[in-house]
Parts: structure tokens; C-alpha cells; sequence
């Protein structure tokens, strides 16, 4: 099973005459990024619902907003009467040395940060078991949409893993042909240039055993093989967080694939190469965004 870093989740709960919303949206992140938005009364159950929110989302950019509010349009506020008040003496004294109309100064004083908020009501227990069972429907509903755009991508995934696997079997018989039209090449020059009979079979071996060694790619393709295989049993693995791992592993299937393609020699292998490194950005792109 894998998870998408994308999520989405959003529950309601009528308790009494309340309505208690809790919407969860993450994106993609290297790390785990929580914000929340809610009630000033309920910060001080802030560490505990990260917890909670930790221990499932896991990983990613996430935004929590909680919003509680009344049915009936009763919703407990707070007025700072006295800061109010000190607003009002300073912008109406201001007002007049400058000569400015006094209309609008009631409206842009409760615009203010702390002039206006929610009333610091303490926290009713029954209320707040309410909103932990509303958290637990959200992300219920999270975890499920980040399973079905895991499902998604793990169909790509394993698509363009088999297409890099179909594409490393094609390799063989273009490194065979490449020796032939090496050694044929490299007999015919120095045929030209010394003389077919003068060629010392023993110092053209060695030079062609040399070149061979040289460009042989045996123990990339055993090595990419293996990382290919690796791959795909971390991706059916059992463990949910996997992200890192699978980018780790697809960096290293990068780089034996950049070894073939240095030590390739050949127009047809190198054609090859390319079309892997294509599939490995598809893929490096969709493991950016898992859990």
C-alpha cells in the first residue's frame, strides 16, 4: 500500500446547538509541516491534536482548519472595551488635526486584531470528546483519499519500473553486435594503415580485450536489475511511509543507468538509455509525492 502527500478529508457534527467543522488538506512536502486554524480556546489542545494528526498524516504540507459555531447565531464573543475605547480617543484626536472625515472609524476599529474575538470560554468535555470523534471522520476521510491517489500512482509506478526492466533486456543483443563492429573496425584500420600481414594477432587481442573491458556494462545491468527488483518489494511492502526510501533507491537506479549510457559505444544502446531515463522522471516525480 502507498499513500499520496495530496489529501483531503472534512467531517460535521451537530452537537447541541453547535456545528462542528473540521476540514484536513495536505500537499506535497519534504517534511512534515502542520498549521492549524481554530478557536482561541482551544489552543492549549493544540499539542495533543498535532499528535494525533502526526501519528496519521505522517508527512506533508498540512493544513487543519476547525471552525465552531453556533446554529442559532449565538456564538460567544469578547469586546476590549478599554482598548476600544483608547483606539477610538487616538484616531478621533488624529482625525481632527488633519482634517479627516470620522465616518468610518467605528468599522476600521473592530477590524483590529484583539478588539474583537471569541469569548476565552473554558473547554466543555463533552464538546471537546465531540470534536475529537469529528477529527477521527476527517481523517477517516484523508487517509481515504490519499489511498485512492496511492492506488493511482502505484499502477504508474509499476508500469514504468516494468517498462525500464523490458527496456534493459533489449540491451544484450546490441552489446554483442557493438564488439563484432568493433573488432571488424578496428582490424580493417589496421589493415589499412600496416598491412594485413603485418598485424600481430596477439597485440590485437590484447587491444580488443582492453577496449572490452573498458566499455563492459555486465555488472550495471546486474546491479540496475537488482534495484529495479528492490524497488518494487519495497513498493508492495506493507509499510505506509515509503517515500524516502523509493527515492533513494530510484537515485540509484539513476545512476547505473548513467554508467550504461557513459560506457555504452552504441547509437542503439544509447537510444535505450534515453528512453529509461525518461521512465525514471516519470517516476522520481510520482515518488516525490508520497507519504
Amino acid at each position: 500500500m502507498i499513500l499520496s502527500m495530496t489529501g483531503f478529508g472534512r467531517a460535521t457534527t451537530v452537537f447541541g446547538n453547535k456545528n462542528i467543522e473540521v476540514e484536513i488538506r495536505s500537499l506535497n512536502s519534504k517534511l512534515g509541516d502542520l498549521r492549524f486554524r481554530m478557536p482561541g480556546n482551544y489552543r492549549e489542545k493544540e499539542l495533543e491534536l498535532r499528535k494525533l494528526l502526526t501519528d496519521v498524516a505522517e508527512r506533508g504540507k498540512i493544513d487543519v482548519n476547525i471552525n465552531i459555531r453556533s446554529l442559532q447565531g449565538d456564538d460567544d464573543f469578547s469586546l476590549n472595551v478599554a482598548l476600544f475605547r483608547r483606539y477610538y480617543t487616538e484616531l478621533r484626536t488624529l482625525a481632527d488635526e488633519l482634517g479627516i472625515e470620522k465616518a468610518d472609524i467605528l468599522q476600521s476599529i473592530m477590524r483590529i486584531p484583539s478588539v474583537v474575538g471569541s469569548a476565552d470560554a473554558m473547554i466543555d468535555q463533552a464538546e471537546w470528546k465531540a470534536l475529537l470523534d469529528t477529527m477521527q471522520l476527517a481523517l477517516k476521510d484523508f487517509v481515504a483519499f490519499r489511498q485512492e491517489e496511492g492506488n493511482a500512482m502505484a499502477i504508474d509506478l509499476r508500469t514504468r519500473i516494468e517498462t525500464i526492466d523490458e527496456l534493459l533486456q533489449r540491451v544484450e543483443p546490441f552489446e554483442k553486435d557493438r564488439v563484432e563492429k568493433y573488432r571488424a573496425r578496428l582490424e580493417q584500420n589496421l589493415a589499412d594503415f600496416l598491412g594485413k600481414e603485418n598485424i600481430d594477432r596477439n597485440r590485437f587481442e590484447q587491444e580488443v580485450i582492453f577496449y572490452l573491458e573498458k566499455i563492459d556494462i555486465a555488472e550495471e545491468k546486474v546491479r540496475l536489475e537488482q534495484h529495479l527488483k528492490y524497488f518494487m518489494e519495497q513498493f508492495t511492502g506493507q509499510n505506509s511511509a515509503k517515500g524516502r526510501t523509493l527515492n533513494f533507491i530510484a537515485q540509484e537506479i539513476g545512476r547505473e543507468i548513467n554508467t550504461m549510457g557513459s560506457k555504452a559505444y552504441s547509437a542503439d544502446i544509447q537510444r535505450i538509455v534515453v528512453q529509461m531515463k525518461e521512465e525514471l522522471e516519470k517516476i522520481k516525480e510520482l515518488v516525490a509525492n508520497l507519504v
